[in-house]
């Protein structure tokens, strides 16, 4: 995983021309006074992708194990993703919503099969994951139970301890890091947290002053949690019972991520809203609020929610792009495969505590405090992974990722591990 690589091939040459050329070392010079700090210093200058693969600045090669967080569904440089996105900029490339366009309502049409949605379920189109949530908790407001002219009577939302929904104020007031929230207060108010996974404290919550639940089926930001079994009907029995909205949070879940569609297929319930991003453009921007059902869909009208670039000819091209390659090269079976290969294979390796996910979102826990040095020995030896926490490394990879391409990995970690213990 240590090749290096021309860094300039014919099909970059363009961007280049614009750029122009550096090291790593020089970008990141120009990096620290140009752009604001807020994601600390960046590991590496990332050049050109390709697959699975990916090559710094200076000409090495990364098996990337993280996929831009579960954004690369397809994996770098998809050859059809990038035919269809230059082939719709090149015929219409941004209309505003006073307009429609065909790819569109394709998109809208194609999202609600996925979701086998009832009659009168809708999408609303965005441009990242935090807009989708904050489109939902917009959504959950108009859930108030009162008439025109009454006061509201459901003014609580409930979310989990755990939780990330997004730094936009109100998916930031439904995340739970303190760390987070606390350099922003106040946020919007009425949100509860309560614990992860605890059925009871839910079922106590939930009552007819809550307008709406807000849950992700596995906890990526936190470590790759997944909720307990049970806890999803529980949820929907409870605010059902509430009038309240259950609205799953399938940012980073959704879009065969893990070799389904969405997590919560499984669970055999119908929620009021699913929110959806990362994964579904294959790396272009574009997330989507999807409502199911007459009820829920019918709470935003006109004039109470907008957005300039959501929904536009090249994001939804890009959308139903990605949707189309996932169906038919059969890669959902390959994340479930690929996935499954890979806990097995970390459960074996002297030093990994314990291994969670589905498909190809995998956390696992290490017996001691070592992850951010696993992410920087990775990194040394040609593997992208990321640290949620000091001991858990999360994997997110391109679902296209190969059982040999996981298996040089598992070879390496080892090694990787130990390295990293030895640096502390």
């Amino acid at each position: 995983m240590n090749r290096t690589v021309d860094v300039n091939p014919a099909a970059g040459a363009e961007a280049a021309l614009i750029t122009g050329n550096g090291s790593g070392a020089d970008w990141l010079a120009r990096y620290s006074g140009s752009l604001m700090g807020v994601f600390g210093t960046p590991q590496r200058v990332l050049v050109r992708g390709a697959g699975c693969l990916v090559w710094d600045a200076d000409g090495k090669e990364y098996l990337d194990l993280l996929g831009g967080i579960a954004v690369n569904a397809l994996g770098h440089a998809h050859p059809f993703v990038t035919s269809v996105i230059c082939s719709q900029l090149a015929t219409l490339g941004h209309v505003s919503n006073f307009f429609t366009s065909p790819t569109q309502i394709a998109l809208a049409e194609k999202l609600l099969a996925l979701a086998k949605a009832p009659a009168g379920s809708k999408v609303f189109f965005t441009n990242s994951g935090t807009e989708a949530n904050e489109a939902a908790f917009k959504l959950a407001r108009r859930n108030s139970g009162a008439a025109a002219g009454e006061a509201p009577r459901r003014t609580r939302i409930i979310a989990l301890e755990g939780a990330f929904h997004g730094r936009t104020m109100g998916a930031l007031a439904l995340t739970a890091k303190e760390a987070y929230r606390t350099p922003f207060e106040p946020l919007p108010g009425g949100v509860v947290h309560i614990p992860f996974g605890d059925i009871a404290a839910l079922e106590a919550a939930v009552d007819d002053t809550v307008a709406a639940v807000f849950l992700e089926p596995i906890q990526g930001e936190a470590g790759v949690r997944p909720l307990p079994a049970g806890y999803l009907q529980a949820a929907r029995a409870a605010t059902t019972k509430a009038g309240a909205l259950l609205i799953l949070d399938e940012v980073q879940t959704g879009i065969g991520r893990t070799g389904k569609w969405f997590a919560s297929e499984d669970a055999g319930i119908v929620p009021d809203a699913i929110t959806l991003a990362k994964g579904l453009g294959g790396g272009f921007p574009v997330g989507a609020l999807i409502t199911l059902g007459e009820a829920p869909s019918s709470l935003l009208s006109a004039g109470q929610h907008g957005t300039t670039f959501g929904g536009n000819p090249v994001a939804t091209a890009a959308a139903l792009a990605t949707l189309h390659a996932l169906e038919n090269q059969q890669v959902l079976a390959n994340a479930a495969a690929v996935g499954e290969h890979l806990r097995s294979g970390l459960r074996a390796i002297p030093g990994v505590t314990e291994v969670r996910g589905e498909g190809l979102l995998i956390g696992f826990d290490l017996d001691a405090d070592v992850a951010p040095a696993v992410v920087q020995a990775g990194l040394n030896a040609g593997f992208i992974v990321n640290s949620p926490g000091p001991r858990t490394l999360r994997l997110a990879p391109p679902l296209i990722l190969t059982e040999a391409q996981s298996d040089s990995f598992l070879a390496a970690f080892p090694a990787i591990l130990q390295t990293a213990k030895d640096a502390q």
